[in-house]
């Protein structure tokens, strides 16, 4: 839900907020007597940012008001009503019909003012044995928990795109680069499939991040200390869909691990995405040249006609560092914390939510383009077979002949050092050339030299040879399958 941004009560707000009938400062002024600085007001104010759960916000109120009345600290009738008026005010939310007054400082104090306002003096009943303190931190761990499995769901659709690409394109043989020179030869589909680990890395972690976040609820935990209402937290735990409530109450208010772990992950998986970015931005250049991206995800120039621009890739790469910064800006707000609840705490939501945005729309790009996008086959099997990327082989080919490999690696190197003298590529080399460096050479070596045989030479377990790839391929589809099956999926 995108929630509306906040405005002030008036068009120009006075010096002074004047004391409503609430008391002096909105819900909470009865101490006060003199009313809030409107800057203070302003900076004080989370609304424009908290607005974004308040859906969370009212599930977390109906579990508690339901429990109130079965504990019977209100009435059954007075329960009844709170959630009858917290499920029209739900929909009233998801209509777009409620406008946000930052005089009112955040998401819980505005939706308690309406639900009062609908159902009267029993609205005021809601906030019994229960705090912002820990009514924040429910509303947060839930607003994460969905957002973390949508982001789940595009991480697997995202392996279902990669593993279609691979089986697609899998006598498709390019250049393995390290150092980003020229390494050995490899199969396209065993470099998409290299990717597809990393993204079932990233589930991993995000579905373990989840499960600490929905192992505790905070509701319940009061401001720090509890409360001496004789509540259920067991009840209302259940009831959001926590394995339990949180032990401790002054951790259970002032933790914001589960945010941490979930922007570690989400930065993990960003960072994934930005490499894979990088290397199609490089692929797609005229010098490589190994595919062409969709027009539908690239841009031109205003002034050069011909260009076109992988702006989507580089916009990964370049988002990469703003969820980036989300992660080290949440560590340093709770890097010197004392316990329990500090307003500092109050930064935590926007840079989790921007972060949770930014990654699922950057899933959702790489998704939708990988499937467009055109492999130019010849041009990466010709580049795969230049540069020396059979060299190892060579050296295999006489440690196979009984050279120990230091001295047939020794060998190649003369013999690269001759064809590069000579602007010509190994397997261009006569076999008067290669015996001259070592007699083991015979006729055989020019079939250990071609690209097909160096890349299926590449045969043990998780290699690039076909038959390896053909079983990444299905290992891949299995696991996926079982996520599925199991439910082991959002």
């Amino acid at each position: 839900m995108s929630a509306p941004k906040a405005t002030p009560s008036s068009p120009q707000a006075p010096d002074k907020q004047a004391p409503d009938k609430h008391g002096g400062q909105g819900m909470w002024g009865g101490r006060f007597a003199e009313a809030t600085d409107a800057l203070v007001q302003a900076f004080n104010a989370s609304i424009d940012v908290d607005a974004a759960m308040a859906l969370e916000d009212i599930e977390g109120s109906i579990a508690h008001a339901t429990m109130l009345g079965e504990q019977g600290i209100v009435t059954p009738a007075e329960a009844d009503t709170l959630v009858a008026g917290l499920r029209e005010l739900a929909r009233a939310v998801e209509a777009g019909d409620v406008a946000w007054d930052v005089a009112l400082e955040d998401v819980h104090m505005n939706l308690e003012r309406r639900l009062t306002d609908a159902v009267g003096p029993v609205g005021g009943k809601l906030h019994t044995a229960r705090s912002r303190n820990d009514q924040v931190a429910t509303d947060f761990r839930l607003a994460l928990r969905a957002r973390t499995r949508r982001i789940l769901a595009l991480l697997r659709e995202a392996r279902g795109v990669l593993v279609d690409l691979a089986e697609r394109h899998i006598d498709v043989v390019l250049p393995g680069y390290t150092h980003l020179q020229v390494a050995q030869p490899v199969r396209l589909s065993h470099h998409l499939l290299a990717y597809q680990e990393m993204f079932a890395r990233d589930e991993g972690r995000l579905r373990d991040a989840l499960a600490r976040l929905d192992a505790a609820c905070p509701l319940g935990a009061g401001a720090l200390a509890g409360t001496g209402f004789p509540i259920d937290r067991h009840r209302t735990a259940t009831l959001l869909g926590f394995d339990a409530p949180a032990a401790n109450s002054l951790d259970a208010v002032s933790d914001r691990d589960f945010a941490l772990e979930f922007l570690a992950g989400a930065s993990i998986a960003m960072m994934h995405l930005s490499r894979m970015s990088e290397e199609l931005i490089v692929w797609s250049s005229q010098e490589f040249g190994f595919v062409v991206l969709p027009d539908s995800h690239t841009t031109g120039s205003s002034i050069m006609p011909q260009k076109k621009n992988p702006d989507v890739s580089e916009l990964i790469r370049g988002k990469t560092g703003r969820v980036y910064g989300a992660l080290m800006g949440l560590l340093t707000v709770m890097k010197g914390l004392p316990l329990a609840y500090n307003k500092d705490m109050q930064e935590d939501k926007e840079g989790a939510f921007d972060a949770a945005d930014t990654l699922a729309v950057c899933l959702r790009l790489t998704t939708d383009m990988l499937p467009r996008m055109e492999v130019r086959a010849e041009r990466t099997r010709h580049a795969a077979g230049r540069a020396f990327s059979n060299a190892t082989d060579l050296a295999d080919y006489l440690a196979r002949k009984g050279l120990p490999f230091r001295e047939a690696h020794d060998a190649v190197g003369r013999l690269v050092a001759i064809a590069l003298g000579r602007g010509v590529d190994l397997q261009d080399l006569d076999l008067e050339t290669l015996r001259g460096v070592s007699e083991r050479f015979d006729d055989d070596v020019y079939a250990a030299l071609d690209v097909e045989a160096v890349v299926d030479a590449r045969d043990s377990y998780g290699g690039t040879a076909r038959r390896r790839v053909v079983e990444q391929i299905a290992r891949a589809r299995a696991e996926l399958a079982v996520e599925l099956a199991t439910g082991d999926a959002p």
